[in-house]
């Protein structure tokens, strides 16, 4: 009988469960109660029962038949002859096993597993702190699965988050090279177009002394450059605020007007604060007039119309600022103008004279200087992107009330009850703002490099006097 029971427990040690057939009938309860699925449980019990057999398992004969018949219903289903080993008319051992199988008819694998593991927890009671301890020992190995998990995420975002960090320092870096190289082409084109004229200052104010010249020249080109960017920043914030307008009156309005898109020439990072070129009253040199200039022609009488037969020019990708300095000589100055009574204007009180000044195709930059007797004025420049039909120079003098009347047509182009006004006017960039000028007391000086075919708008502006008059003494001309 010892060497019956021997083979029972032999005929299981090949025996392994198909995988495939999985059921999910008290899946639920095994997991709760075993913590194991039926099919690991299932595994579990045949490894105790080889294991455990004949030292801490200590089983009946028909025990050990009915375990081992729950095996091959496990692995194989129902009985059949082609999976059964041939057995002999006095192999009782074999004969008990087939008719136990054959006994448990068409039990379903997932019964006959849940059956043996039953069958042996009522057999044993060694079994289930059995499968506590692989439980608990599952469970570790779970717990350092998710914690090594948790360990490579965390250096993998870590990891990715230094990329993002250095991709981002790698973007600031190339973006601050971008903005220094942009910072050196503008300088570079500044100091080109003033070379000539700083030169020639310092050579007056410090000559044969190279060192300090040097020195000179350095200080205006960064004077220069301060200048330009400020005047710039102003252009950029004011057609923010216009642009911001027009987004305001497009909401509001049941007909909205097409927004203009700011000027290439005004897509430029916000500069340092530094003091506006208008208000710059001393440093930049002072031009020669007998140097390769030209006068621009003679000047018309003073008229309220504007020229006709012109049309307009698109503006170009870059405006370069203009260069003022002033010059102590204002009587010499009035003296020499003053034979040419064209370049004598009477400006009344609340009033505004624009000097028109087209660009000649041999020239290549504009340069003015102006004074006025015992007051001072407002100037600024501007530029107009259009096709002049001649070069001469006219000149137009406004009352404050036409001012007035334009800037209410601005306010009520856009009203839909004043209705659509159609403008006509060509488009017009400025390069000097309007401030007033302590012109009595020194001559102002400036120019600027010819950006394009157009016309200038020389402004002196006296509609903030209510009573005084001005005697304004001018002269414009052009360089090759």
């Amino acid at each position: 009988m010892a060497d019956a029971e021997q083979s029972l427990v032999n005929g299981v040690t090949n025996l392994s469960v198909n995988d495939n057939d999985k059921g999910k009938e008290g899946g639920d309860e095994f997991a709760k109660g075993w913590g194991f699925s039926l099919p690991e449980l299932y595994k579990l019990a045949v490894r105790f029962f080889k294991e455990k057999d004949g030292k801490a398992l200590k089983l009946t004969y028909k025990d050990k038949l009915r375990l081992v018949a729950y095996t091959k219903q496990a692995t194989y289903g129902k009985y059949r002859n082609d999976v059964s080993p041939e057995v002999g008319f006095l192999d009782v051992v074999g004969n008990d096993r087939r008719q136990a199988w054959q006994a448990l008819g068409d039990m379903s694998q997932t019964t006959a597993m849940a059956e043996f593991v039953k069958q042996l927890d009522s057999l044993c009671p060694l079994f289930r702190p059995f499968t506590e301890a692989h439980s608990a020992e599952k469970q570790e190995q779970q717990r350092k699965k998710q914690e090594e998990e948790d360990r490579l995420r965390r250096e993998a975002e870590e990891k990715e988050r230094r990329r993002r960090e250095e991709e981002a320092q790698k973007q600031l870096e190339l973006q601050k090279q971008k903005q220094l190289e942009q910072e050196m082409q503008i300088r570079a084109a500044l100091n080109q177009q003033t070379a000539v004229q700083f030169a020639q200052y310092a050579q007056q104010q410090y000559p044969n002394n190279k060192q300090q010249q040097d020195e000179l020249i350095r200080q205006l080109q960064e004077q220069h450059y301060q200048q330009y960017m400020q005047q710039v920043y102003q252009q950029q914030l004011l057609h923010q605020q216009q642009q911001y307008q027009q987004m305001h009156q497009q909401a509001s309005n049941t007909a909205p007007a097409p927004t203009q898109p700011t000027p290439a020439s005004q897509q430029m990072a916000p500069p340092p604060t530094q003091q506006p070129a208008s208000q710059q009253s001393e440093a930049p040199p002072q031009t020669n007039v007998n140097s390769n200039v030209t006068p621009n022609g003679p000047v018309e009488g003073t008229t309220e119309k504007k020229p006709e037969g012109e049309g307009h020019v698109p503006p170009p990708a870059l405006l370069m600022p203009a260069s003022v300095w002033t010059r102590k000589d204002i009587q010499s100055f009035k003296d020499s103008v003053k034979h040419c009574q064209e370049n004598v204007i009477k400006i009344g009180s609340l009033a505004t004279a624009t000097v028109r000044v087209p660009t000649h195709e041999d020239g290549t930059c504009l340069f003015w200087e102006f004074a006025t007797d015992y007051y001072d004025i407002g100037f600024g420049v501007y530029f107009e992107w259009t096709v002049s039909p001649s070069t001469t120079v006219s000149v137009t003098v406004s009352e404050s009330s036409d001012e007035e009347e334009f800037d209410e047509e601005q306010d009520t182009k856009n009203d839909v009850e004043q209705g659509a006004k159609k403008d006509d006017r060509p488009p017009t960039d400025e390069i000097i703002p309007v401030y007033r000028r302590d012109c009595h007391e020194e001559v102002y000086c400036g120019s600027h490099a010819y950006p394009g075919q157009g016309v200038y708008l020389l402004k002196f502006d006296n509609s903030y006097s209510l009573w005084r008059s001005k005697t304004l003494y001018y002269r414009v001309y052009y360089s090759r």
